[in-house]
């Protein structure tokens, strides 16, 4: 009992201290209208306070930092772009000349082509009748053996008698005919030649012997043994002679 009369006497002189604290204090007019105001104003008008830690203004600032280095690496890009496009460039032109050099090439190559075989195809119409000709330039030199053999002053004496007259018509004849027989070969490219008097050439002649004589004329052909032919000048067969040798 007696501890619940101190308790409750406390309380009683607790109160009537706070009712004398609250009384003593004056609030300004203007504060409490703004509490008061404060109070009654909704929750949206009211100014509402932010804080910002320390850390997040760093990272902030980092990220400033960090995107300054960005745009600034945004023109190397740039560039390596246009690098890039230049090697491109560079590695087209490289192959264009590449193609360039192949189509020369290729048509350098078919010219030729075209030239060698219109030589090959000359060749074979010029010599096409070159076995065919060294079988008849034998019939050829039997014509000349047949005219060589008939003494020339018979053919020349002012006495002839019925004999000799058919010799002369005979000759005569065979003088025509291989004429005609020469003109007709020469027509289709092979022709006769007789390097009598001129000097010794290897690639038309053949010497069969050489022997000195003061009055010629050194490595000079002096005597044919057998004459030559040529086809479409190609040597077909050289000729056989005698040639001088005074050294």
């Amino acid at each position: 009992m007696l501890r619940q009369a101190i308790s409750n006497s406390s309380r009683a002189a607790l109160r009537s201290a706070a009712r004398q604290s609250t009384r003593s204090v004056q609030i300004h007019p203007g504060i409490a209208a703004a509490v008061a105001a404060s109070r009654t104003a909704p929750a949206a008008a009211r100014p509402v306070a932010r804080w910002y830690s320390a850390e997040a203004t760093e990272k902030k600032e980092n990220g400033d930092a960090a995107a300054a280095p960005g745009e600034a690496a945004k023109p190397a890009e740039g560039e390596s772009e246009v690098e890039k496009l230049k090697k491109q460039l560079e590695a087209k032109d490289a192959e264009a000349r590449d193609w360039k050099d192949k189509y020369l090439r290729s048509v350098a190559e078919f010219r030729n082509l075209q030239d060698r075989t219109a030589r090959e195809m000359k060749a074979a119409r010029d010599f096409a009748i070159q076995k065919f000709a060294k079988d008849l330039v034998d019939s050829v030199d039997n014509f000349d053996r047949a005219l060589t053999m008939v003494p020339e002053e018979k053919l020349k004496g002012d006495q002839k008698n019925e004999h000799i007259k058919d010799l002369v018509n005979l000759y005569e004849g065979l003088k025509m005919t291989e004429n005609i027989l020469i003109e007709t070969l020469k027509k289709h490219g092979l022709e006769r030649f007789d390097p009598h008097g001129l000097p010794f050439n290897p690639n038309e002649h053949e010497a069969t012997f050489m022997t000195p004589m003061p009055d010629k004329e050194n490595n000079s052909v002096f005597h044919t043994q057998q004459k030559g032919f040529k086809l479409n000048g190609r040597v077909l067969r050289p000729a056989k002679v005698g040639v001088v040798k005074n050294k």
